[in-house]
Formats: C-alpha cells, structure tokens, sequence
C-alpha cells in the first residue's frame, strides 16, 4: 500500500502508464527516517520553501531563511526551525496551527539538489532549542511522515552572492526592515519597532520605494 498516491494520482499515472515507475520510486527512494545524509544537507542549507493549508483547504507557500543550520534535525524522526519577525500575518504560522500537515522543499541551486519533507507541525513557545535562536518568535518543530531525494533535472543553476544582514545572529544587531521606517507605517507598529525606526531615521514611502530599485 501507497504511504503517497491516492485515487487522483493513481489515475494519471495509469493515463501516462507510469504507475510502475511511481511505484519504484517510491520504494527505492521515500523514507520515513532522516538518515545522515539527509541532515547534513538539511542543516547546509540556508532557506527551504515551507508549504501549508489552512482550515478551508486554501494552500500558500513561503519562503524560509537563515544562516545555515537554522533548521536542525533534533533527531531521524524531528526538525526544528525557526518563526522570525516578518509582516505580522503569522500566514504560515496560522495555517499550520489550524492544519499541522506541511511540506517542506530544501534545494541546493549550485549542485544542483533537493529533499522534499512531508510532516506534521506544532508551535512552540517554550521550545528547548529557543536560545538557539535570537529574536525568533516562536519555534516550529515537525514530525516527520515522509522525506525523500527528488530528481535535480529542472533546478536551474545559481549563485549565492551574499547573506542577508537581516537573518538574526548573536554577534551582531539586527538592522530593523527598511519598510518599518516608513512614516505612514508608524502607528501599525510596536512601540519597540517604532523606537527602533526613529533611531534610524524615518523615510517616506516613495524613498522607501526608490531604495528597493535595482539599478538598471
């Protein structure tokens, strides 16, 4: 029995007679532990894509950065990553409290490779590993049901140029997002985060936008 096909997908690998390639796939490469491989590309990568559904059935997917390591496989069966400061919709966050089930998709653009994870989450506010973590809201630790190697054929091949200064480290502060230093934001924000942006300057929304151009 199938731990990932149900009826749908049985019925367009039966339309392109690729049922049992799916079937051999699925043997030879889908594990329900992470094995050392695994958690060594896991914990090489800097950002991953975090897929979840809400209540309704409406599915979303987000972007997830880090400094390498930032999510750590705690054991075969258990990942940890962290929620930090972002818009304030908690988008993910919410939909994954309402529906634990999620998907995770690491990719490495320079090799090329990827692991995809299939789990079940729960937020965490008192999370062991939160010190770990500067600045992060709350921690998201994840059950594992399922991770496997997907084939690398269509990932296009890019470069990392540089960290982003806005990833939360120890040794240094972190810079406040640019658009909490909109004048027009001022009232949306925490008292902290409106402290912070008079400290570094206010700046109207059209300077804000200027900021974000990229040179032609």
């Amino acid at each position: 029995m199938s731990r990932l096909y149900e009826e749908t997908h049985r019925a367009l690998q039966d339309e392109f007679e690729t049922r049992g390639l799916a079937d051999a796939v699925e043997q030879a490469a889908v594990r329900t532990s992470i094995e050392d491989e695994d958690a060594a590309f896991i914990h090489s990568r800097d950002m991953f894509f975090l897929s979840t559904v809400n209540d309704a059935g409406q599915p979303t997917v987000s972007y997830k950065g880090g400094d390498p390591g930032f999510v750590k496989v705690v054991n075969p069966t258990t990942l940890v990553f962290p929620s930090y400061d972002g818009n304030g919709m908690f988008l993910s966050m919410g939909n994954l409290d309402a529906n634990p089930e999620i998907g995770m998709l690491f990719v490495d653009f320079e090799k090329p490779d990827r692991r995809r994870v299939q789990g079940r989450a729960t937020l965490e506010r008192d999370h062991p590993l939160k010190a770990a973590y500067p600045e992060a809201d709350l921690l998201v630790q994840v059950t594992l049901s399922e991770i496997w190697v997907n084939c690398p054929r269509y990932i296009h091949r890019y470069e990392k140029l540089e960290p982003s200064i806005y990833v939360p480290r120890d040794d240094v502060e972190t810079p406040i997002a640019p658009w909490k230093r909109i004048d027009m934001m001022q009232p949306l924000l925490s008292p902290e985060d409106q402290a912070r942006a008079a400290a570094a300057g206010l700046i109207s929304a059209e300077a804000y936008q200027a900021s974000q151009r990229i040179p032609e």
